[in-house]
């Protein structure tokens, strides 16, 4: 083809940001799903992402919302749950982070993490007590892992369980601190992990329990529309009901943790999806030297570099959920997932941001708000060195953690 064959007046494709059609390796169901919650995030989250954002507020009414939408523990089967496939999951956790990732963190922190644990090691009394009403949204559940100084090892945390009293009614006396615990100061019951004189084990700590002290993290400068907490134990006193019977060791914590991370394969994609979708839009309206910024070439390569790295990182999140369907997903492909989608999905938003110039500052765009949010995507549920770790392992059959 010459130069002259070549015009300005290529049709855009059907869809720009999916180049690959990868809307096609989804059944007419998965496409019904994604639309519905694409349509809630733009109804509902985004015209006031802004606002929560800048007041650094928590919309708790979205709770019961996001119960009748059936994104709350919405892999789980029985207990009210929703029995979804892992590739809806994944869809949902995509559309709600192009909204923002504090949300899909709620439901994340509600139902990969809480949920789950009850869901896999609790008592049949812990999950009809709490899984239909979380389901629901009208209880919130927290997941008391990370320690102030245990955070990428939480093998050396040191919030301590010990038993009180002797034999089948003995309870448990809870001691110790545990930091950035989403949604703590509003939840009706938090699942934490402790160290007992048998290993770590898990307890369900319902709200309002005498010694329990749970802080909000202020002046934080991402995840503002998402809550997190330091929270202190102080002698809180348990009943021998509230241990989860089946958790033992860290294997308990660590298959919550994979389910998150899970979500967040796709979640990043989301939030990158949206970043560059606002910088494609403003590049066609704002003008710049006489003519929009999109037809300039430099901002072409970057909006192409994006692209590609959405499209990559969705068709990702695509395979490992279609592993995960069939139960063949591995600790290592998650890792590769998370640590792949997360650092591209920061590097999308940050260069949506060049394109906007100054005003890709305020929060009338999303893209500094998504990267600002994304570095808490990237710390959380395992850091870049955590999972480069994992893979470095798999790999070379070497652990070099410590």
């Amino acid at each position: 083809m010459s130069d002259a064959e070549v015009t300005a007046e290529v049709p855009l494709t059907p869809d720009p940001s999916d180049v690959l059609a990868l809307s096609a390796l989804l059944s007419a169901d998965e496409r019904a799903l994604q639309q519905r919650i694409r349509d809630f995030t733009d109804q509902r989250i985004k015209p006031n992402i802004a606002r929560w954002y800048d007041d650094a507020v928590f919309p708790l009414e979205l709770a019961p919302e996001l119960g009748e939408l059936g994104v709350l523990g919405m892999h789980l089967e029985g207990y009210g749950c929703p029995g979804r496939s892992a590739v809806e999951y994944g869809l949902a956790a995509m559309e709600l982070e192009a909204g923002d990732s504090g949300i899909r963190t709620f439901v994340s922190v509600q139902g990969s993490l809480a949920m789950t644990a009850i869901h896999k090691w609790g008592s049949e009394d812990q999950k009809q007590e709490w899984l239909p009403r979380m389901a629901a949204g009208e209880v919130i559940g927290c997941f008391a892992l990370t320690e102030p100084t245990a955070g990428s090892d939480p093998s050396s945390m040191t919030t301590f369980a010990r038993r009180d009293g002797t034999g089948d009614n003995a309870g448990w006396v809870l001691d110790g601190a545990k930091r950035w615990i989403g949604l703590a100061s509003v939840a009706g019951v938090m699942v934490v992990w402790a160290q007992t004189d048998d290993g770590v084990r898990g307890f369900l700590v319902p709200a309002g329990m005498a010694g329990v002290t749970a802080t909000p993290i202020t002046q934080k400068l991402s995840m503002r529309a998402s809550i997190q907490c330091d929270v202190v134990f102080d002698g809180v006193r348990l009943g021998p009901e509230a241990m989860l019977p089946a958790a033992l060791g860290l294997r308990g914590p660590f298959t919550c943790l994979n389910e998150a991370r899970y979500g967040i394969i796709w979640g990043a994609m989301g939030a990158a999806r949206d970043s560059y979708e606002a910088a494609l839009a403003y590049s066609q309206d704002r003008l710049q030297f006489g003519k929009p910024l999109a037809g300039y070439q430099l901002t072409q390569e970057k909006l192409v570099n994006m692209l590609l790295e959405i499209q990559k990182g969705t068709m990702l999140a695509f395979y490992l959920g279609r592993l995960k369907d069939e139960k063949k997903l591995r600790p290592e492909q998650i890792s590769l997932g998370k640590l792949n989608n997360v650092r591209e999905a920061i590097k999308i938003a940050r260069e949506a941001r060049s394109i906007l110039g100054g005003n890709g500052i305020t929060l009338d765009y999303s893209p500094l708000r998504h990267a600002a949010n994304l570095e808490s995507v990237r710390t959380y549920e395992g850091t870049d060195e955590v999972h480069m770790l994992v893979l470095g392992q798999h790999i070379t059959g070497l652990g070099a953690f410590r």
